[in-house]
């Protein structure tokens, strides 16, 4: 079972968090429909064509400026946009942010192991840590040790995991990360350390 060859083979492991820890899908759907609710709300429009809107092209283009794709679409003010960014930063979600199940037993084979386990979060800090504290993680927090890239990196590449393997004395070729996207990531300058990426644990 690949999952056992991982535990077997590494002694510490480091995950992202969106799109490798949960769907981050999940996460910006929330923010639109809360969005529509406040725009409806706010300007009398109603919100299920918004959402439908907001929804649809995130499916087709991702979430970079739809905002202001949105805006345009339906005469939105501009100034709304400062709630909308708010949104993503201390948002509410009505529903709890699921793990991926294939990834939830991969870090809960770690923690049988007692194996050491890291979250190392690429994105904004306020932003990252609203959604950790809103994700279920089906008890496994206390085992979690939690750190920001954006706080950590001192170069180009660096994502701070030059921090984790100084402060926990971890060996490079025995720490496996966890990742969606490795192509602009630090392992261009560090060849010791082992990437997966997530996908293959949905496949395995």
């Amino acid at each position: 079972m690949e999952l056992k060859k991982y535990i077997e083979t590494y002694d510490a492991f480091v995950f992202d968090l969106d799109n490798v820890i949960y769907p981050e899908k999940d996460f910006f759907l929330q923010v639109y429909y809360l969005f529509a609710q406040f725009i409806e709300y706010g300007e009398q429009q109603e919100a299920g064509p918004i959402l439908s809107f907001m929804q649809n092209t995130y499916q087709q283009q991702g979430p970079d400026g739809i905002f202001e794709k949105t805006a345009a679409q339906f005469g939105i003010p501009e100034k709304y946009k400062l709630n909308f960014d708010l949104l993503h930063r201390n948002i509410r979600l009505p529903l709890k942010l699921l793990l991926f199940e294939e990834v939830l037993s991969f870090l809960q084979a770690i923690v049988v192991e007692r194996k050491p386990l890291f979250l190392l979060v690429s994105g904004h800090p306020e932003s990252q840590l609203n959604k950790i504290k809103q994700t279920d993680w089906k008890g496994l927090e206390p085992h979690l040790q939690l750190y920001f890239s954006e706080e950590l990196s001192t170069k180009e590449g660096d994502k701070g995991l030059d921090h984790l393997i100084e402060t926990h004395q971890l060996k490079g070729k025995k720490i496996l990360v966890v990742e969606k996207n490795w192509s602009k990531d630090y392992y261009v300058f560090n060849t010791d350390i082992d990437f997966l990426q997530v996908e293959r644990l949905f496949v395995s």
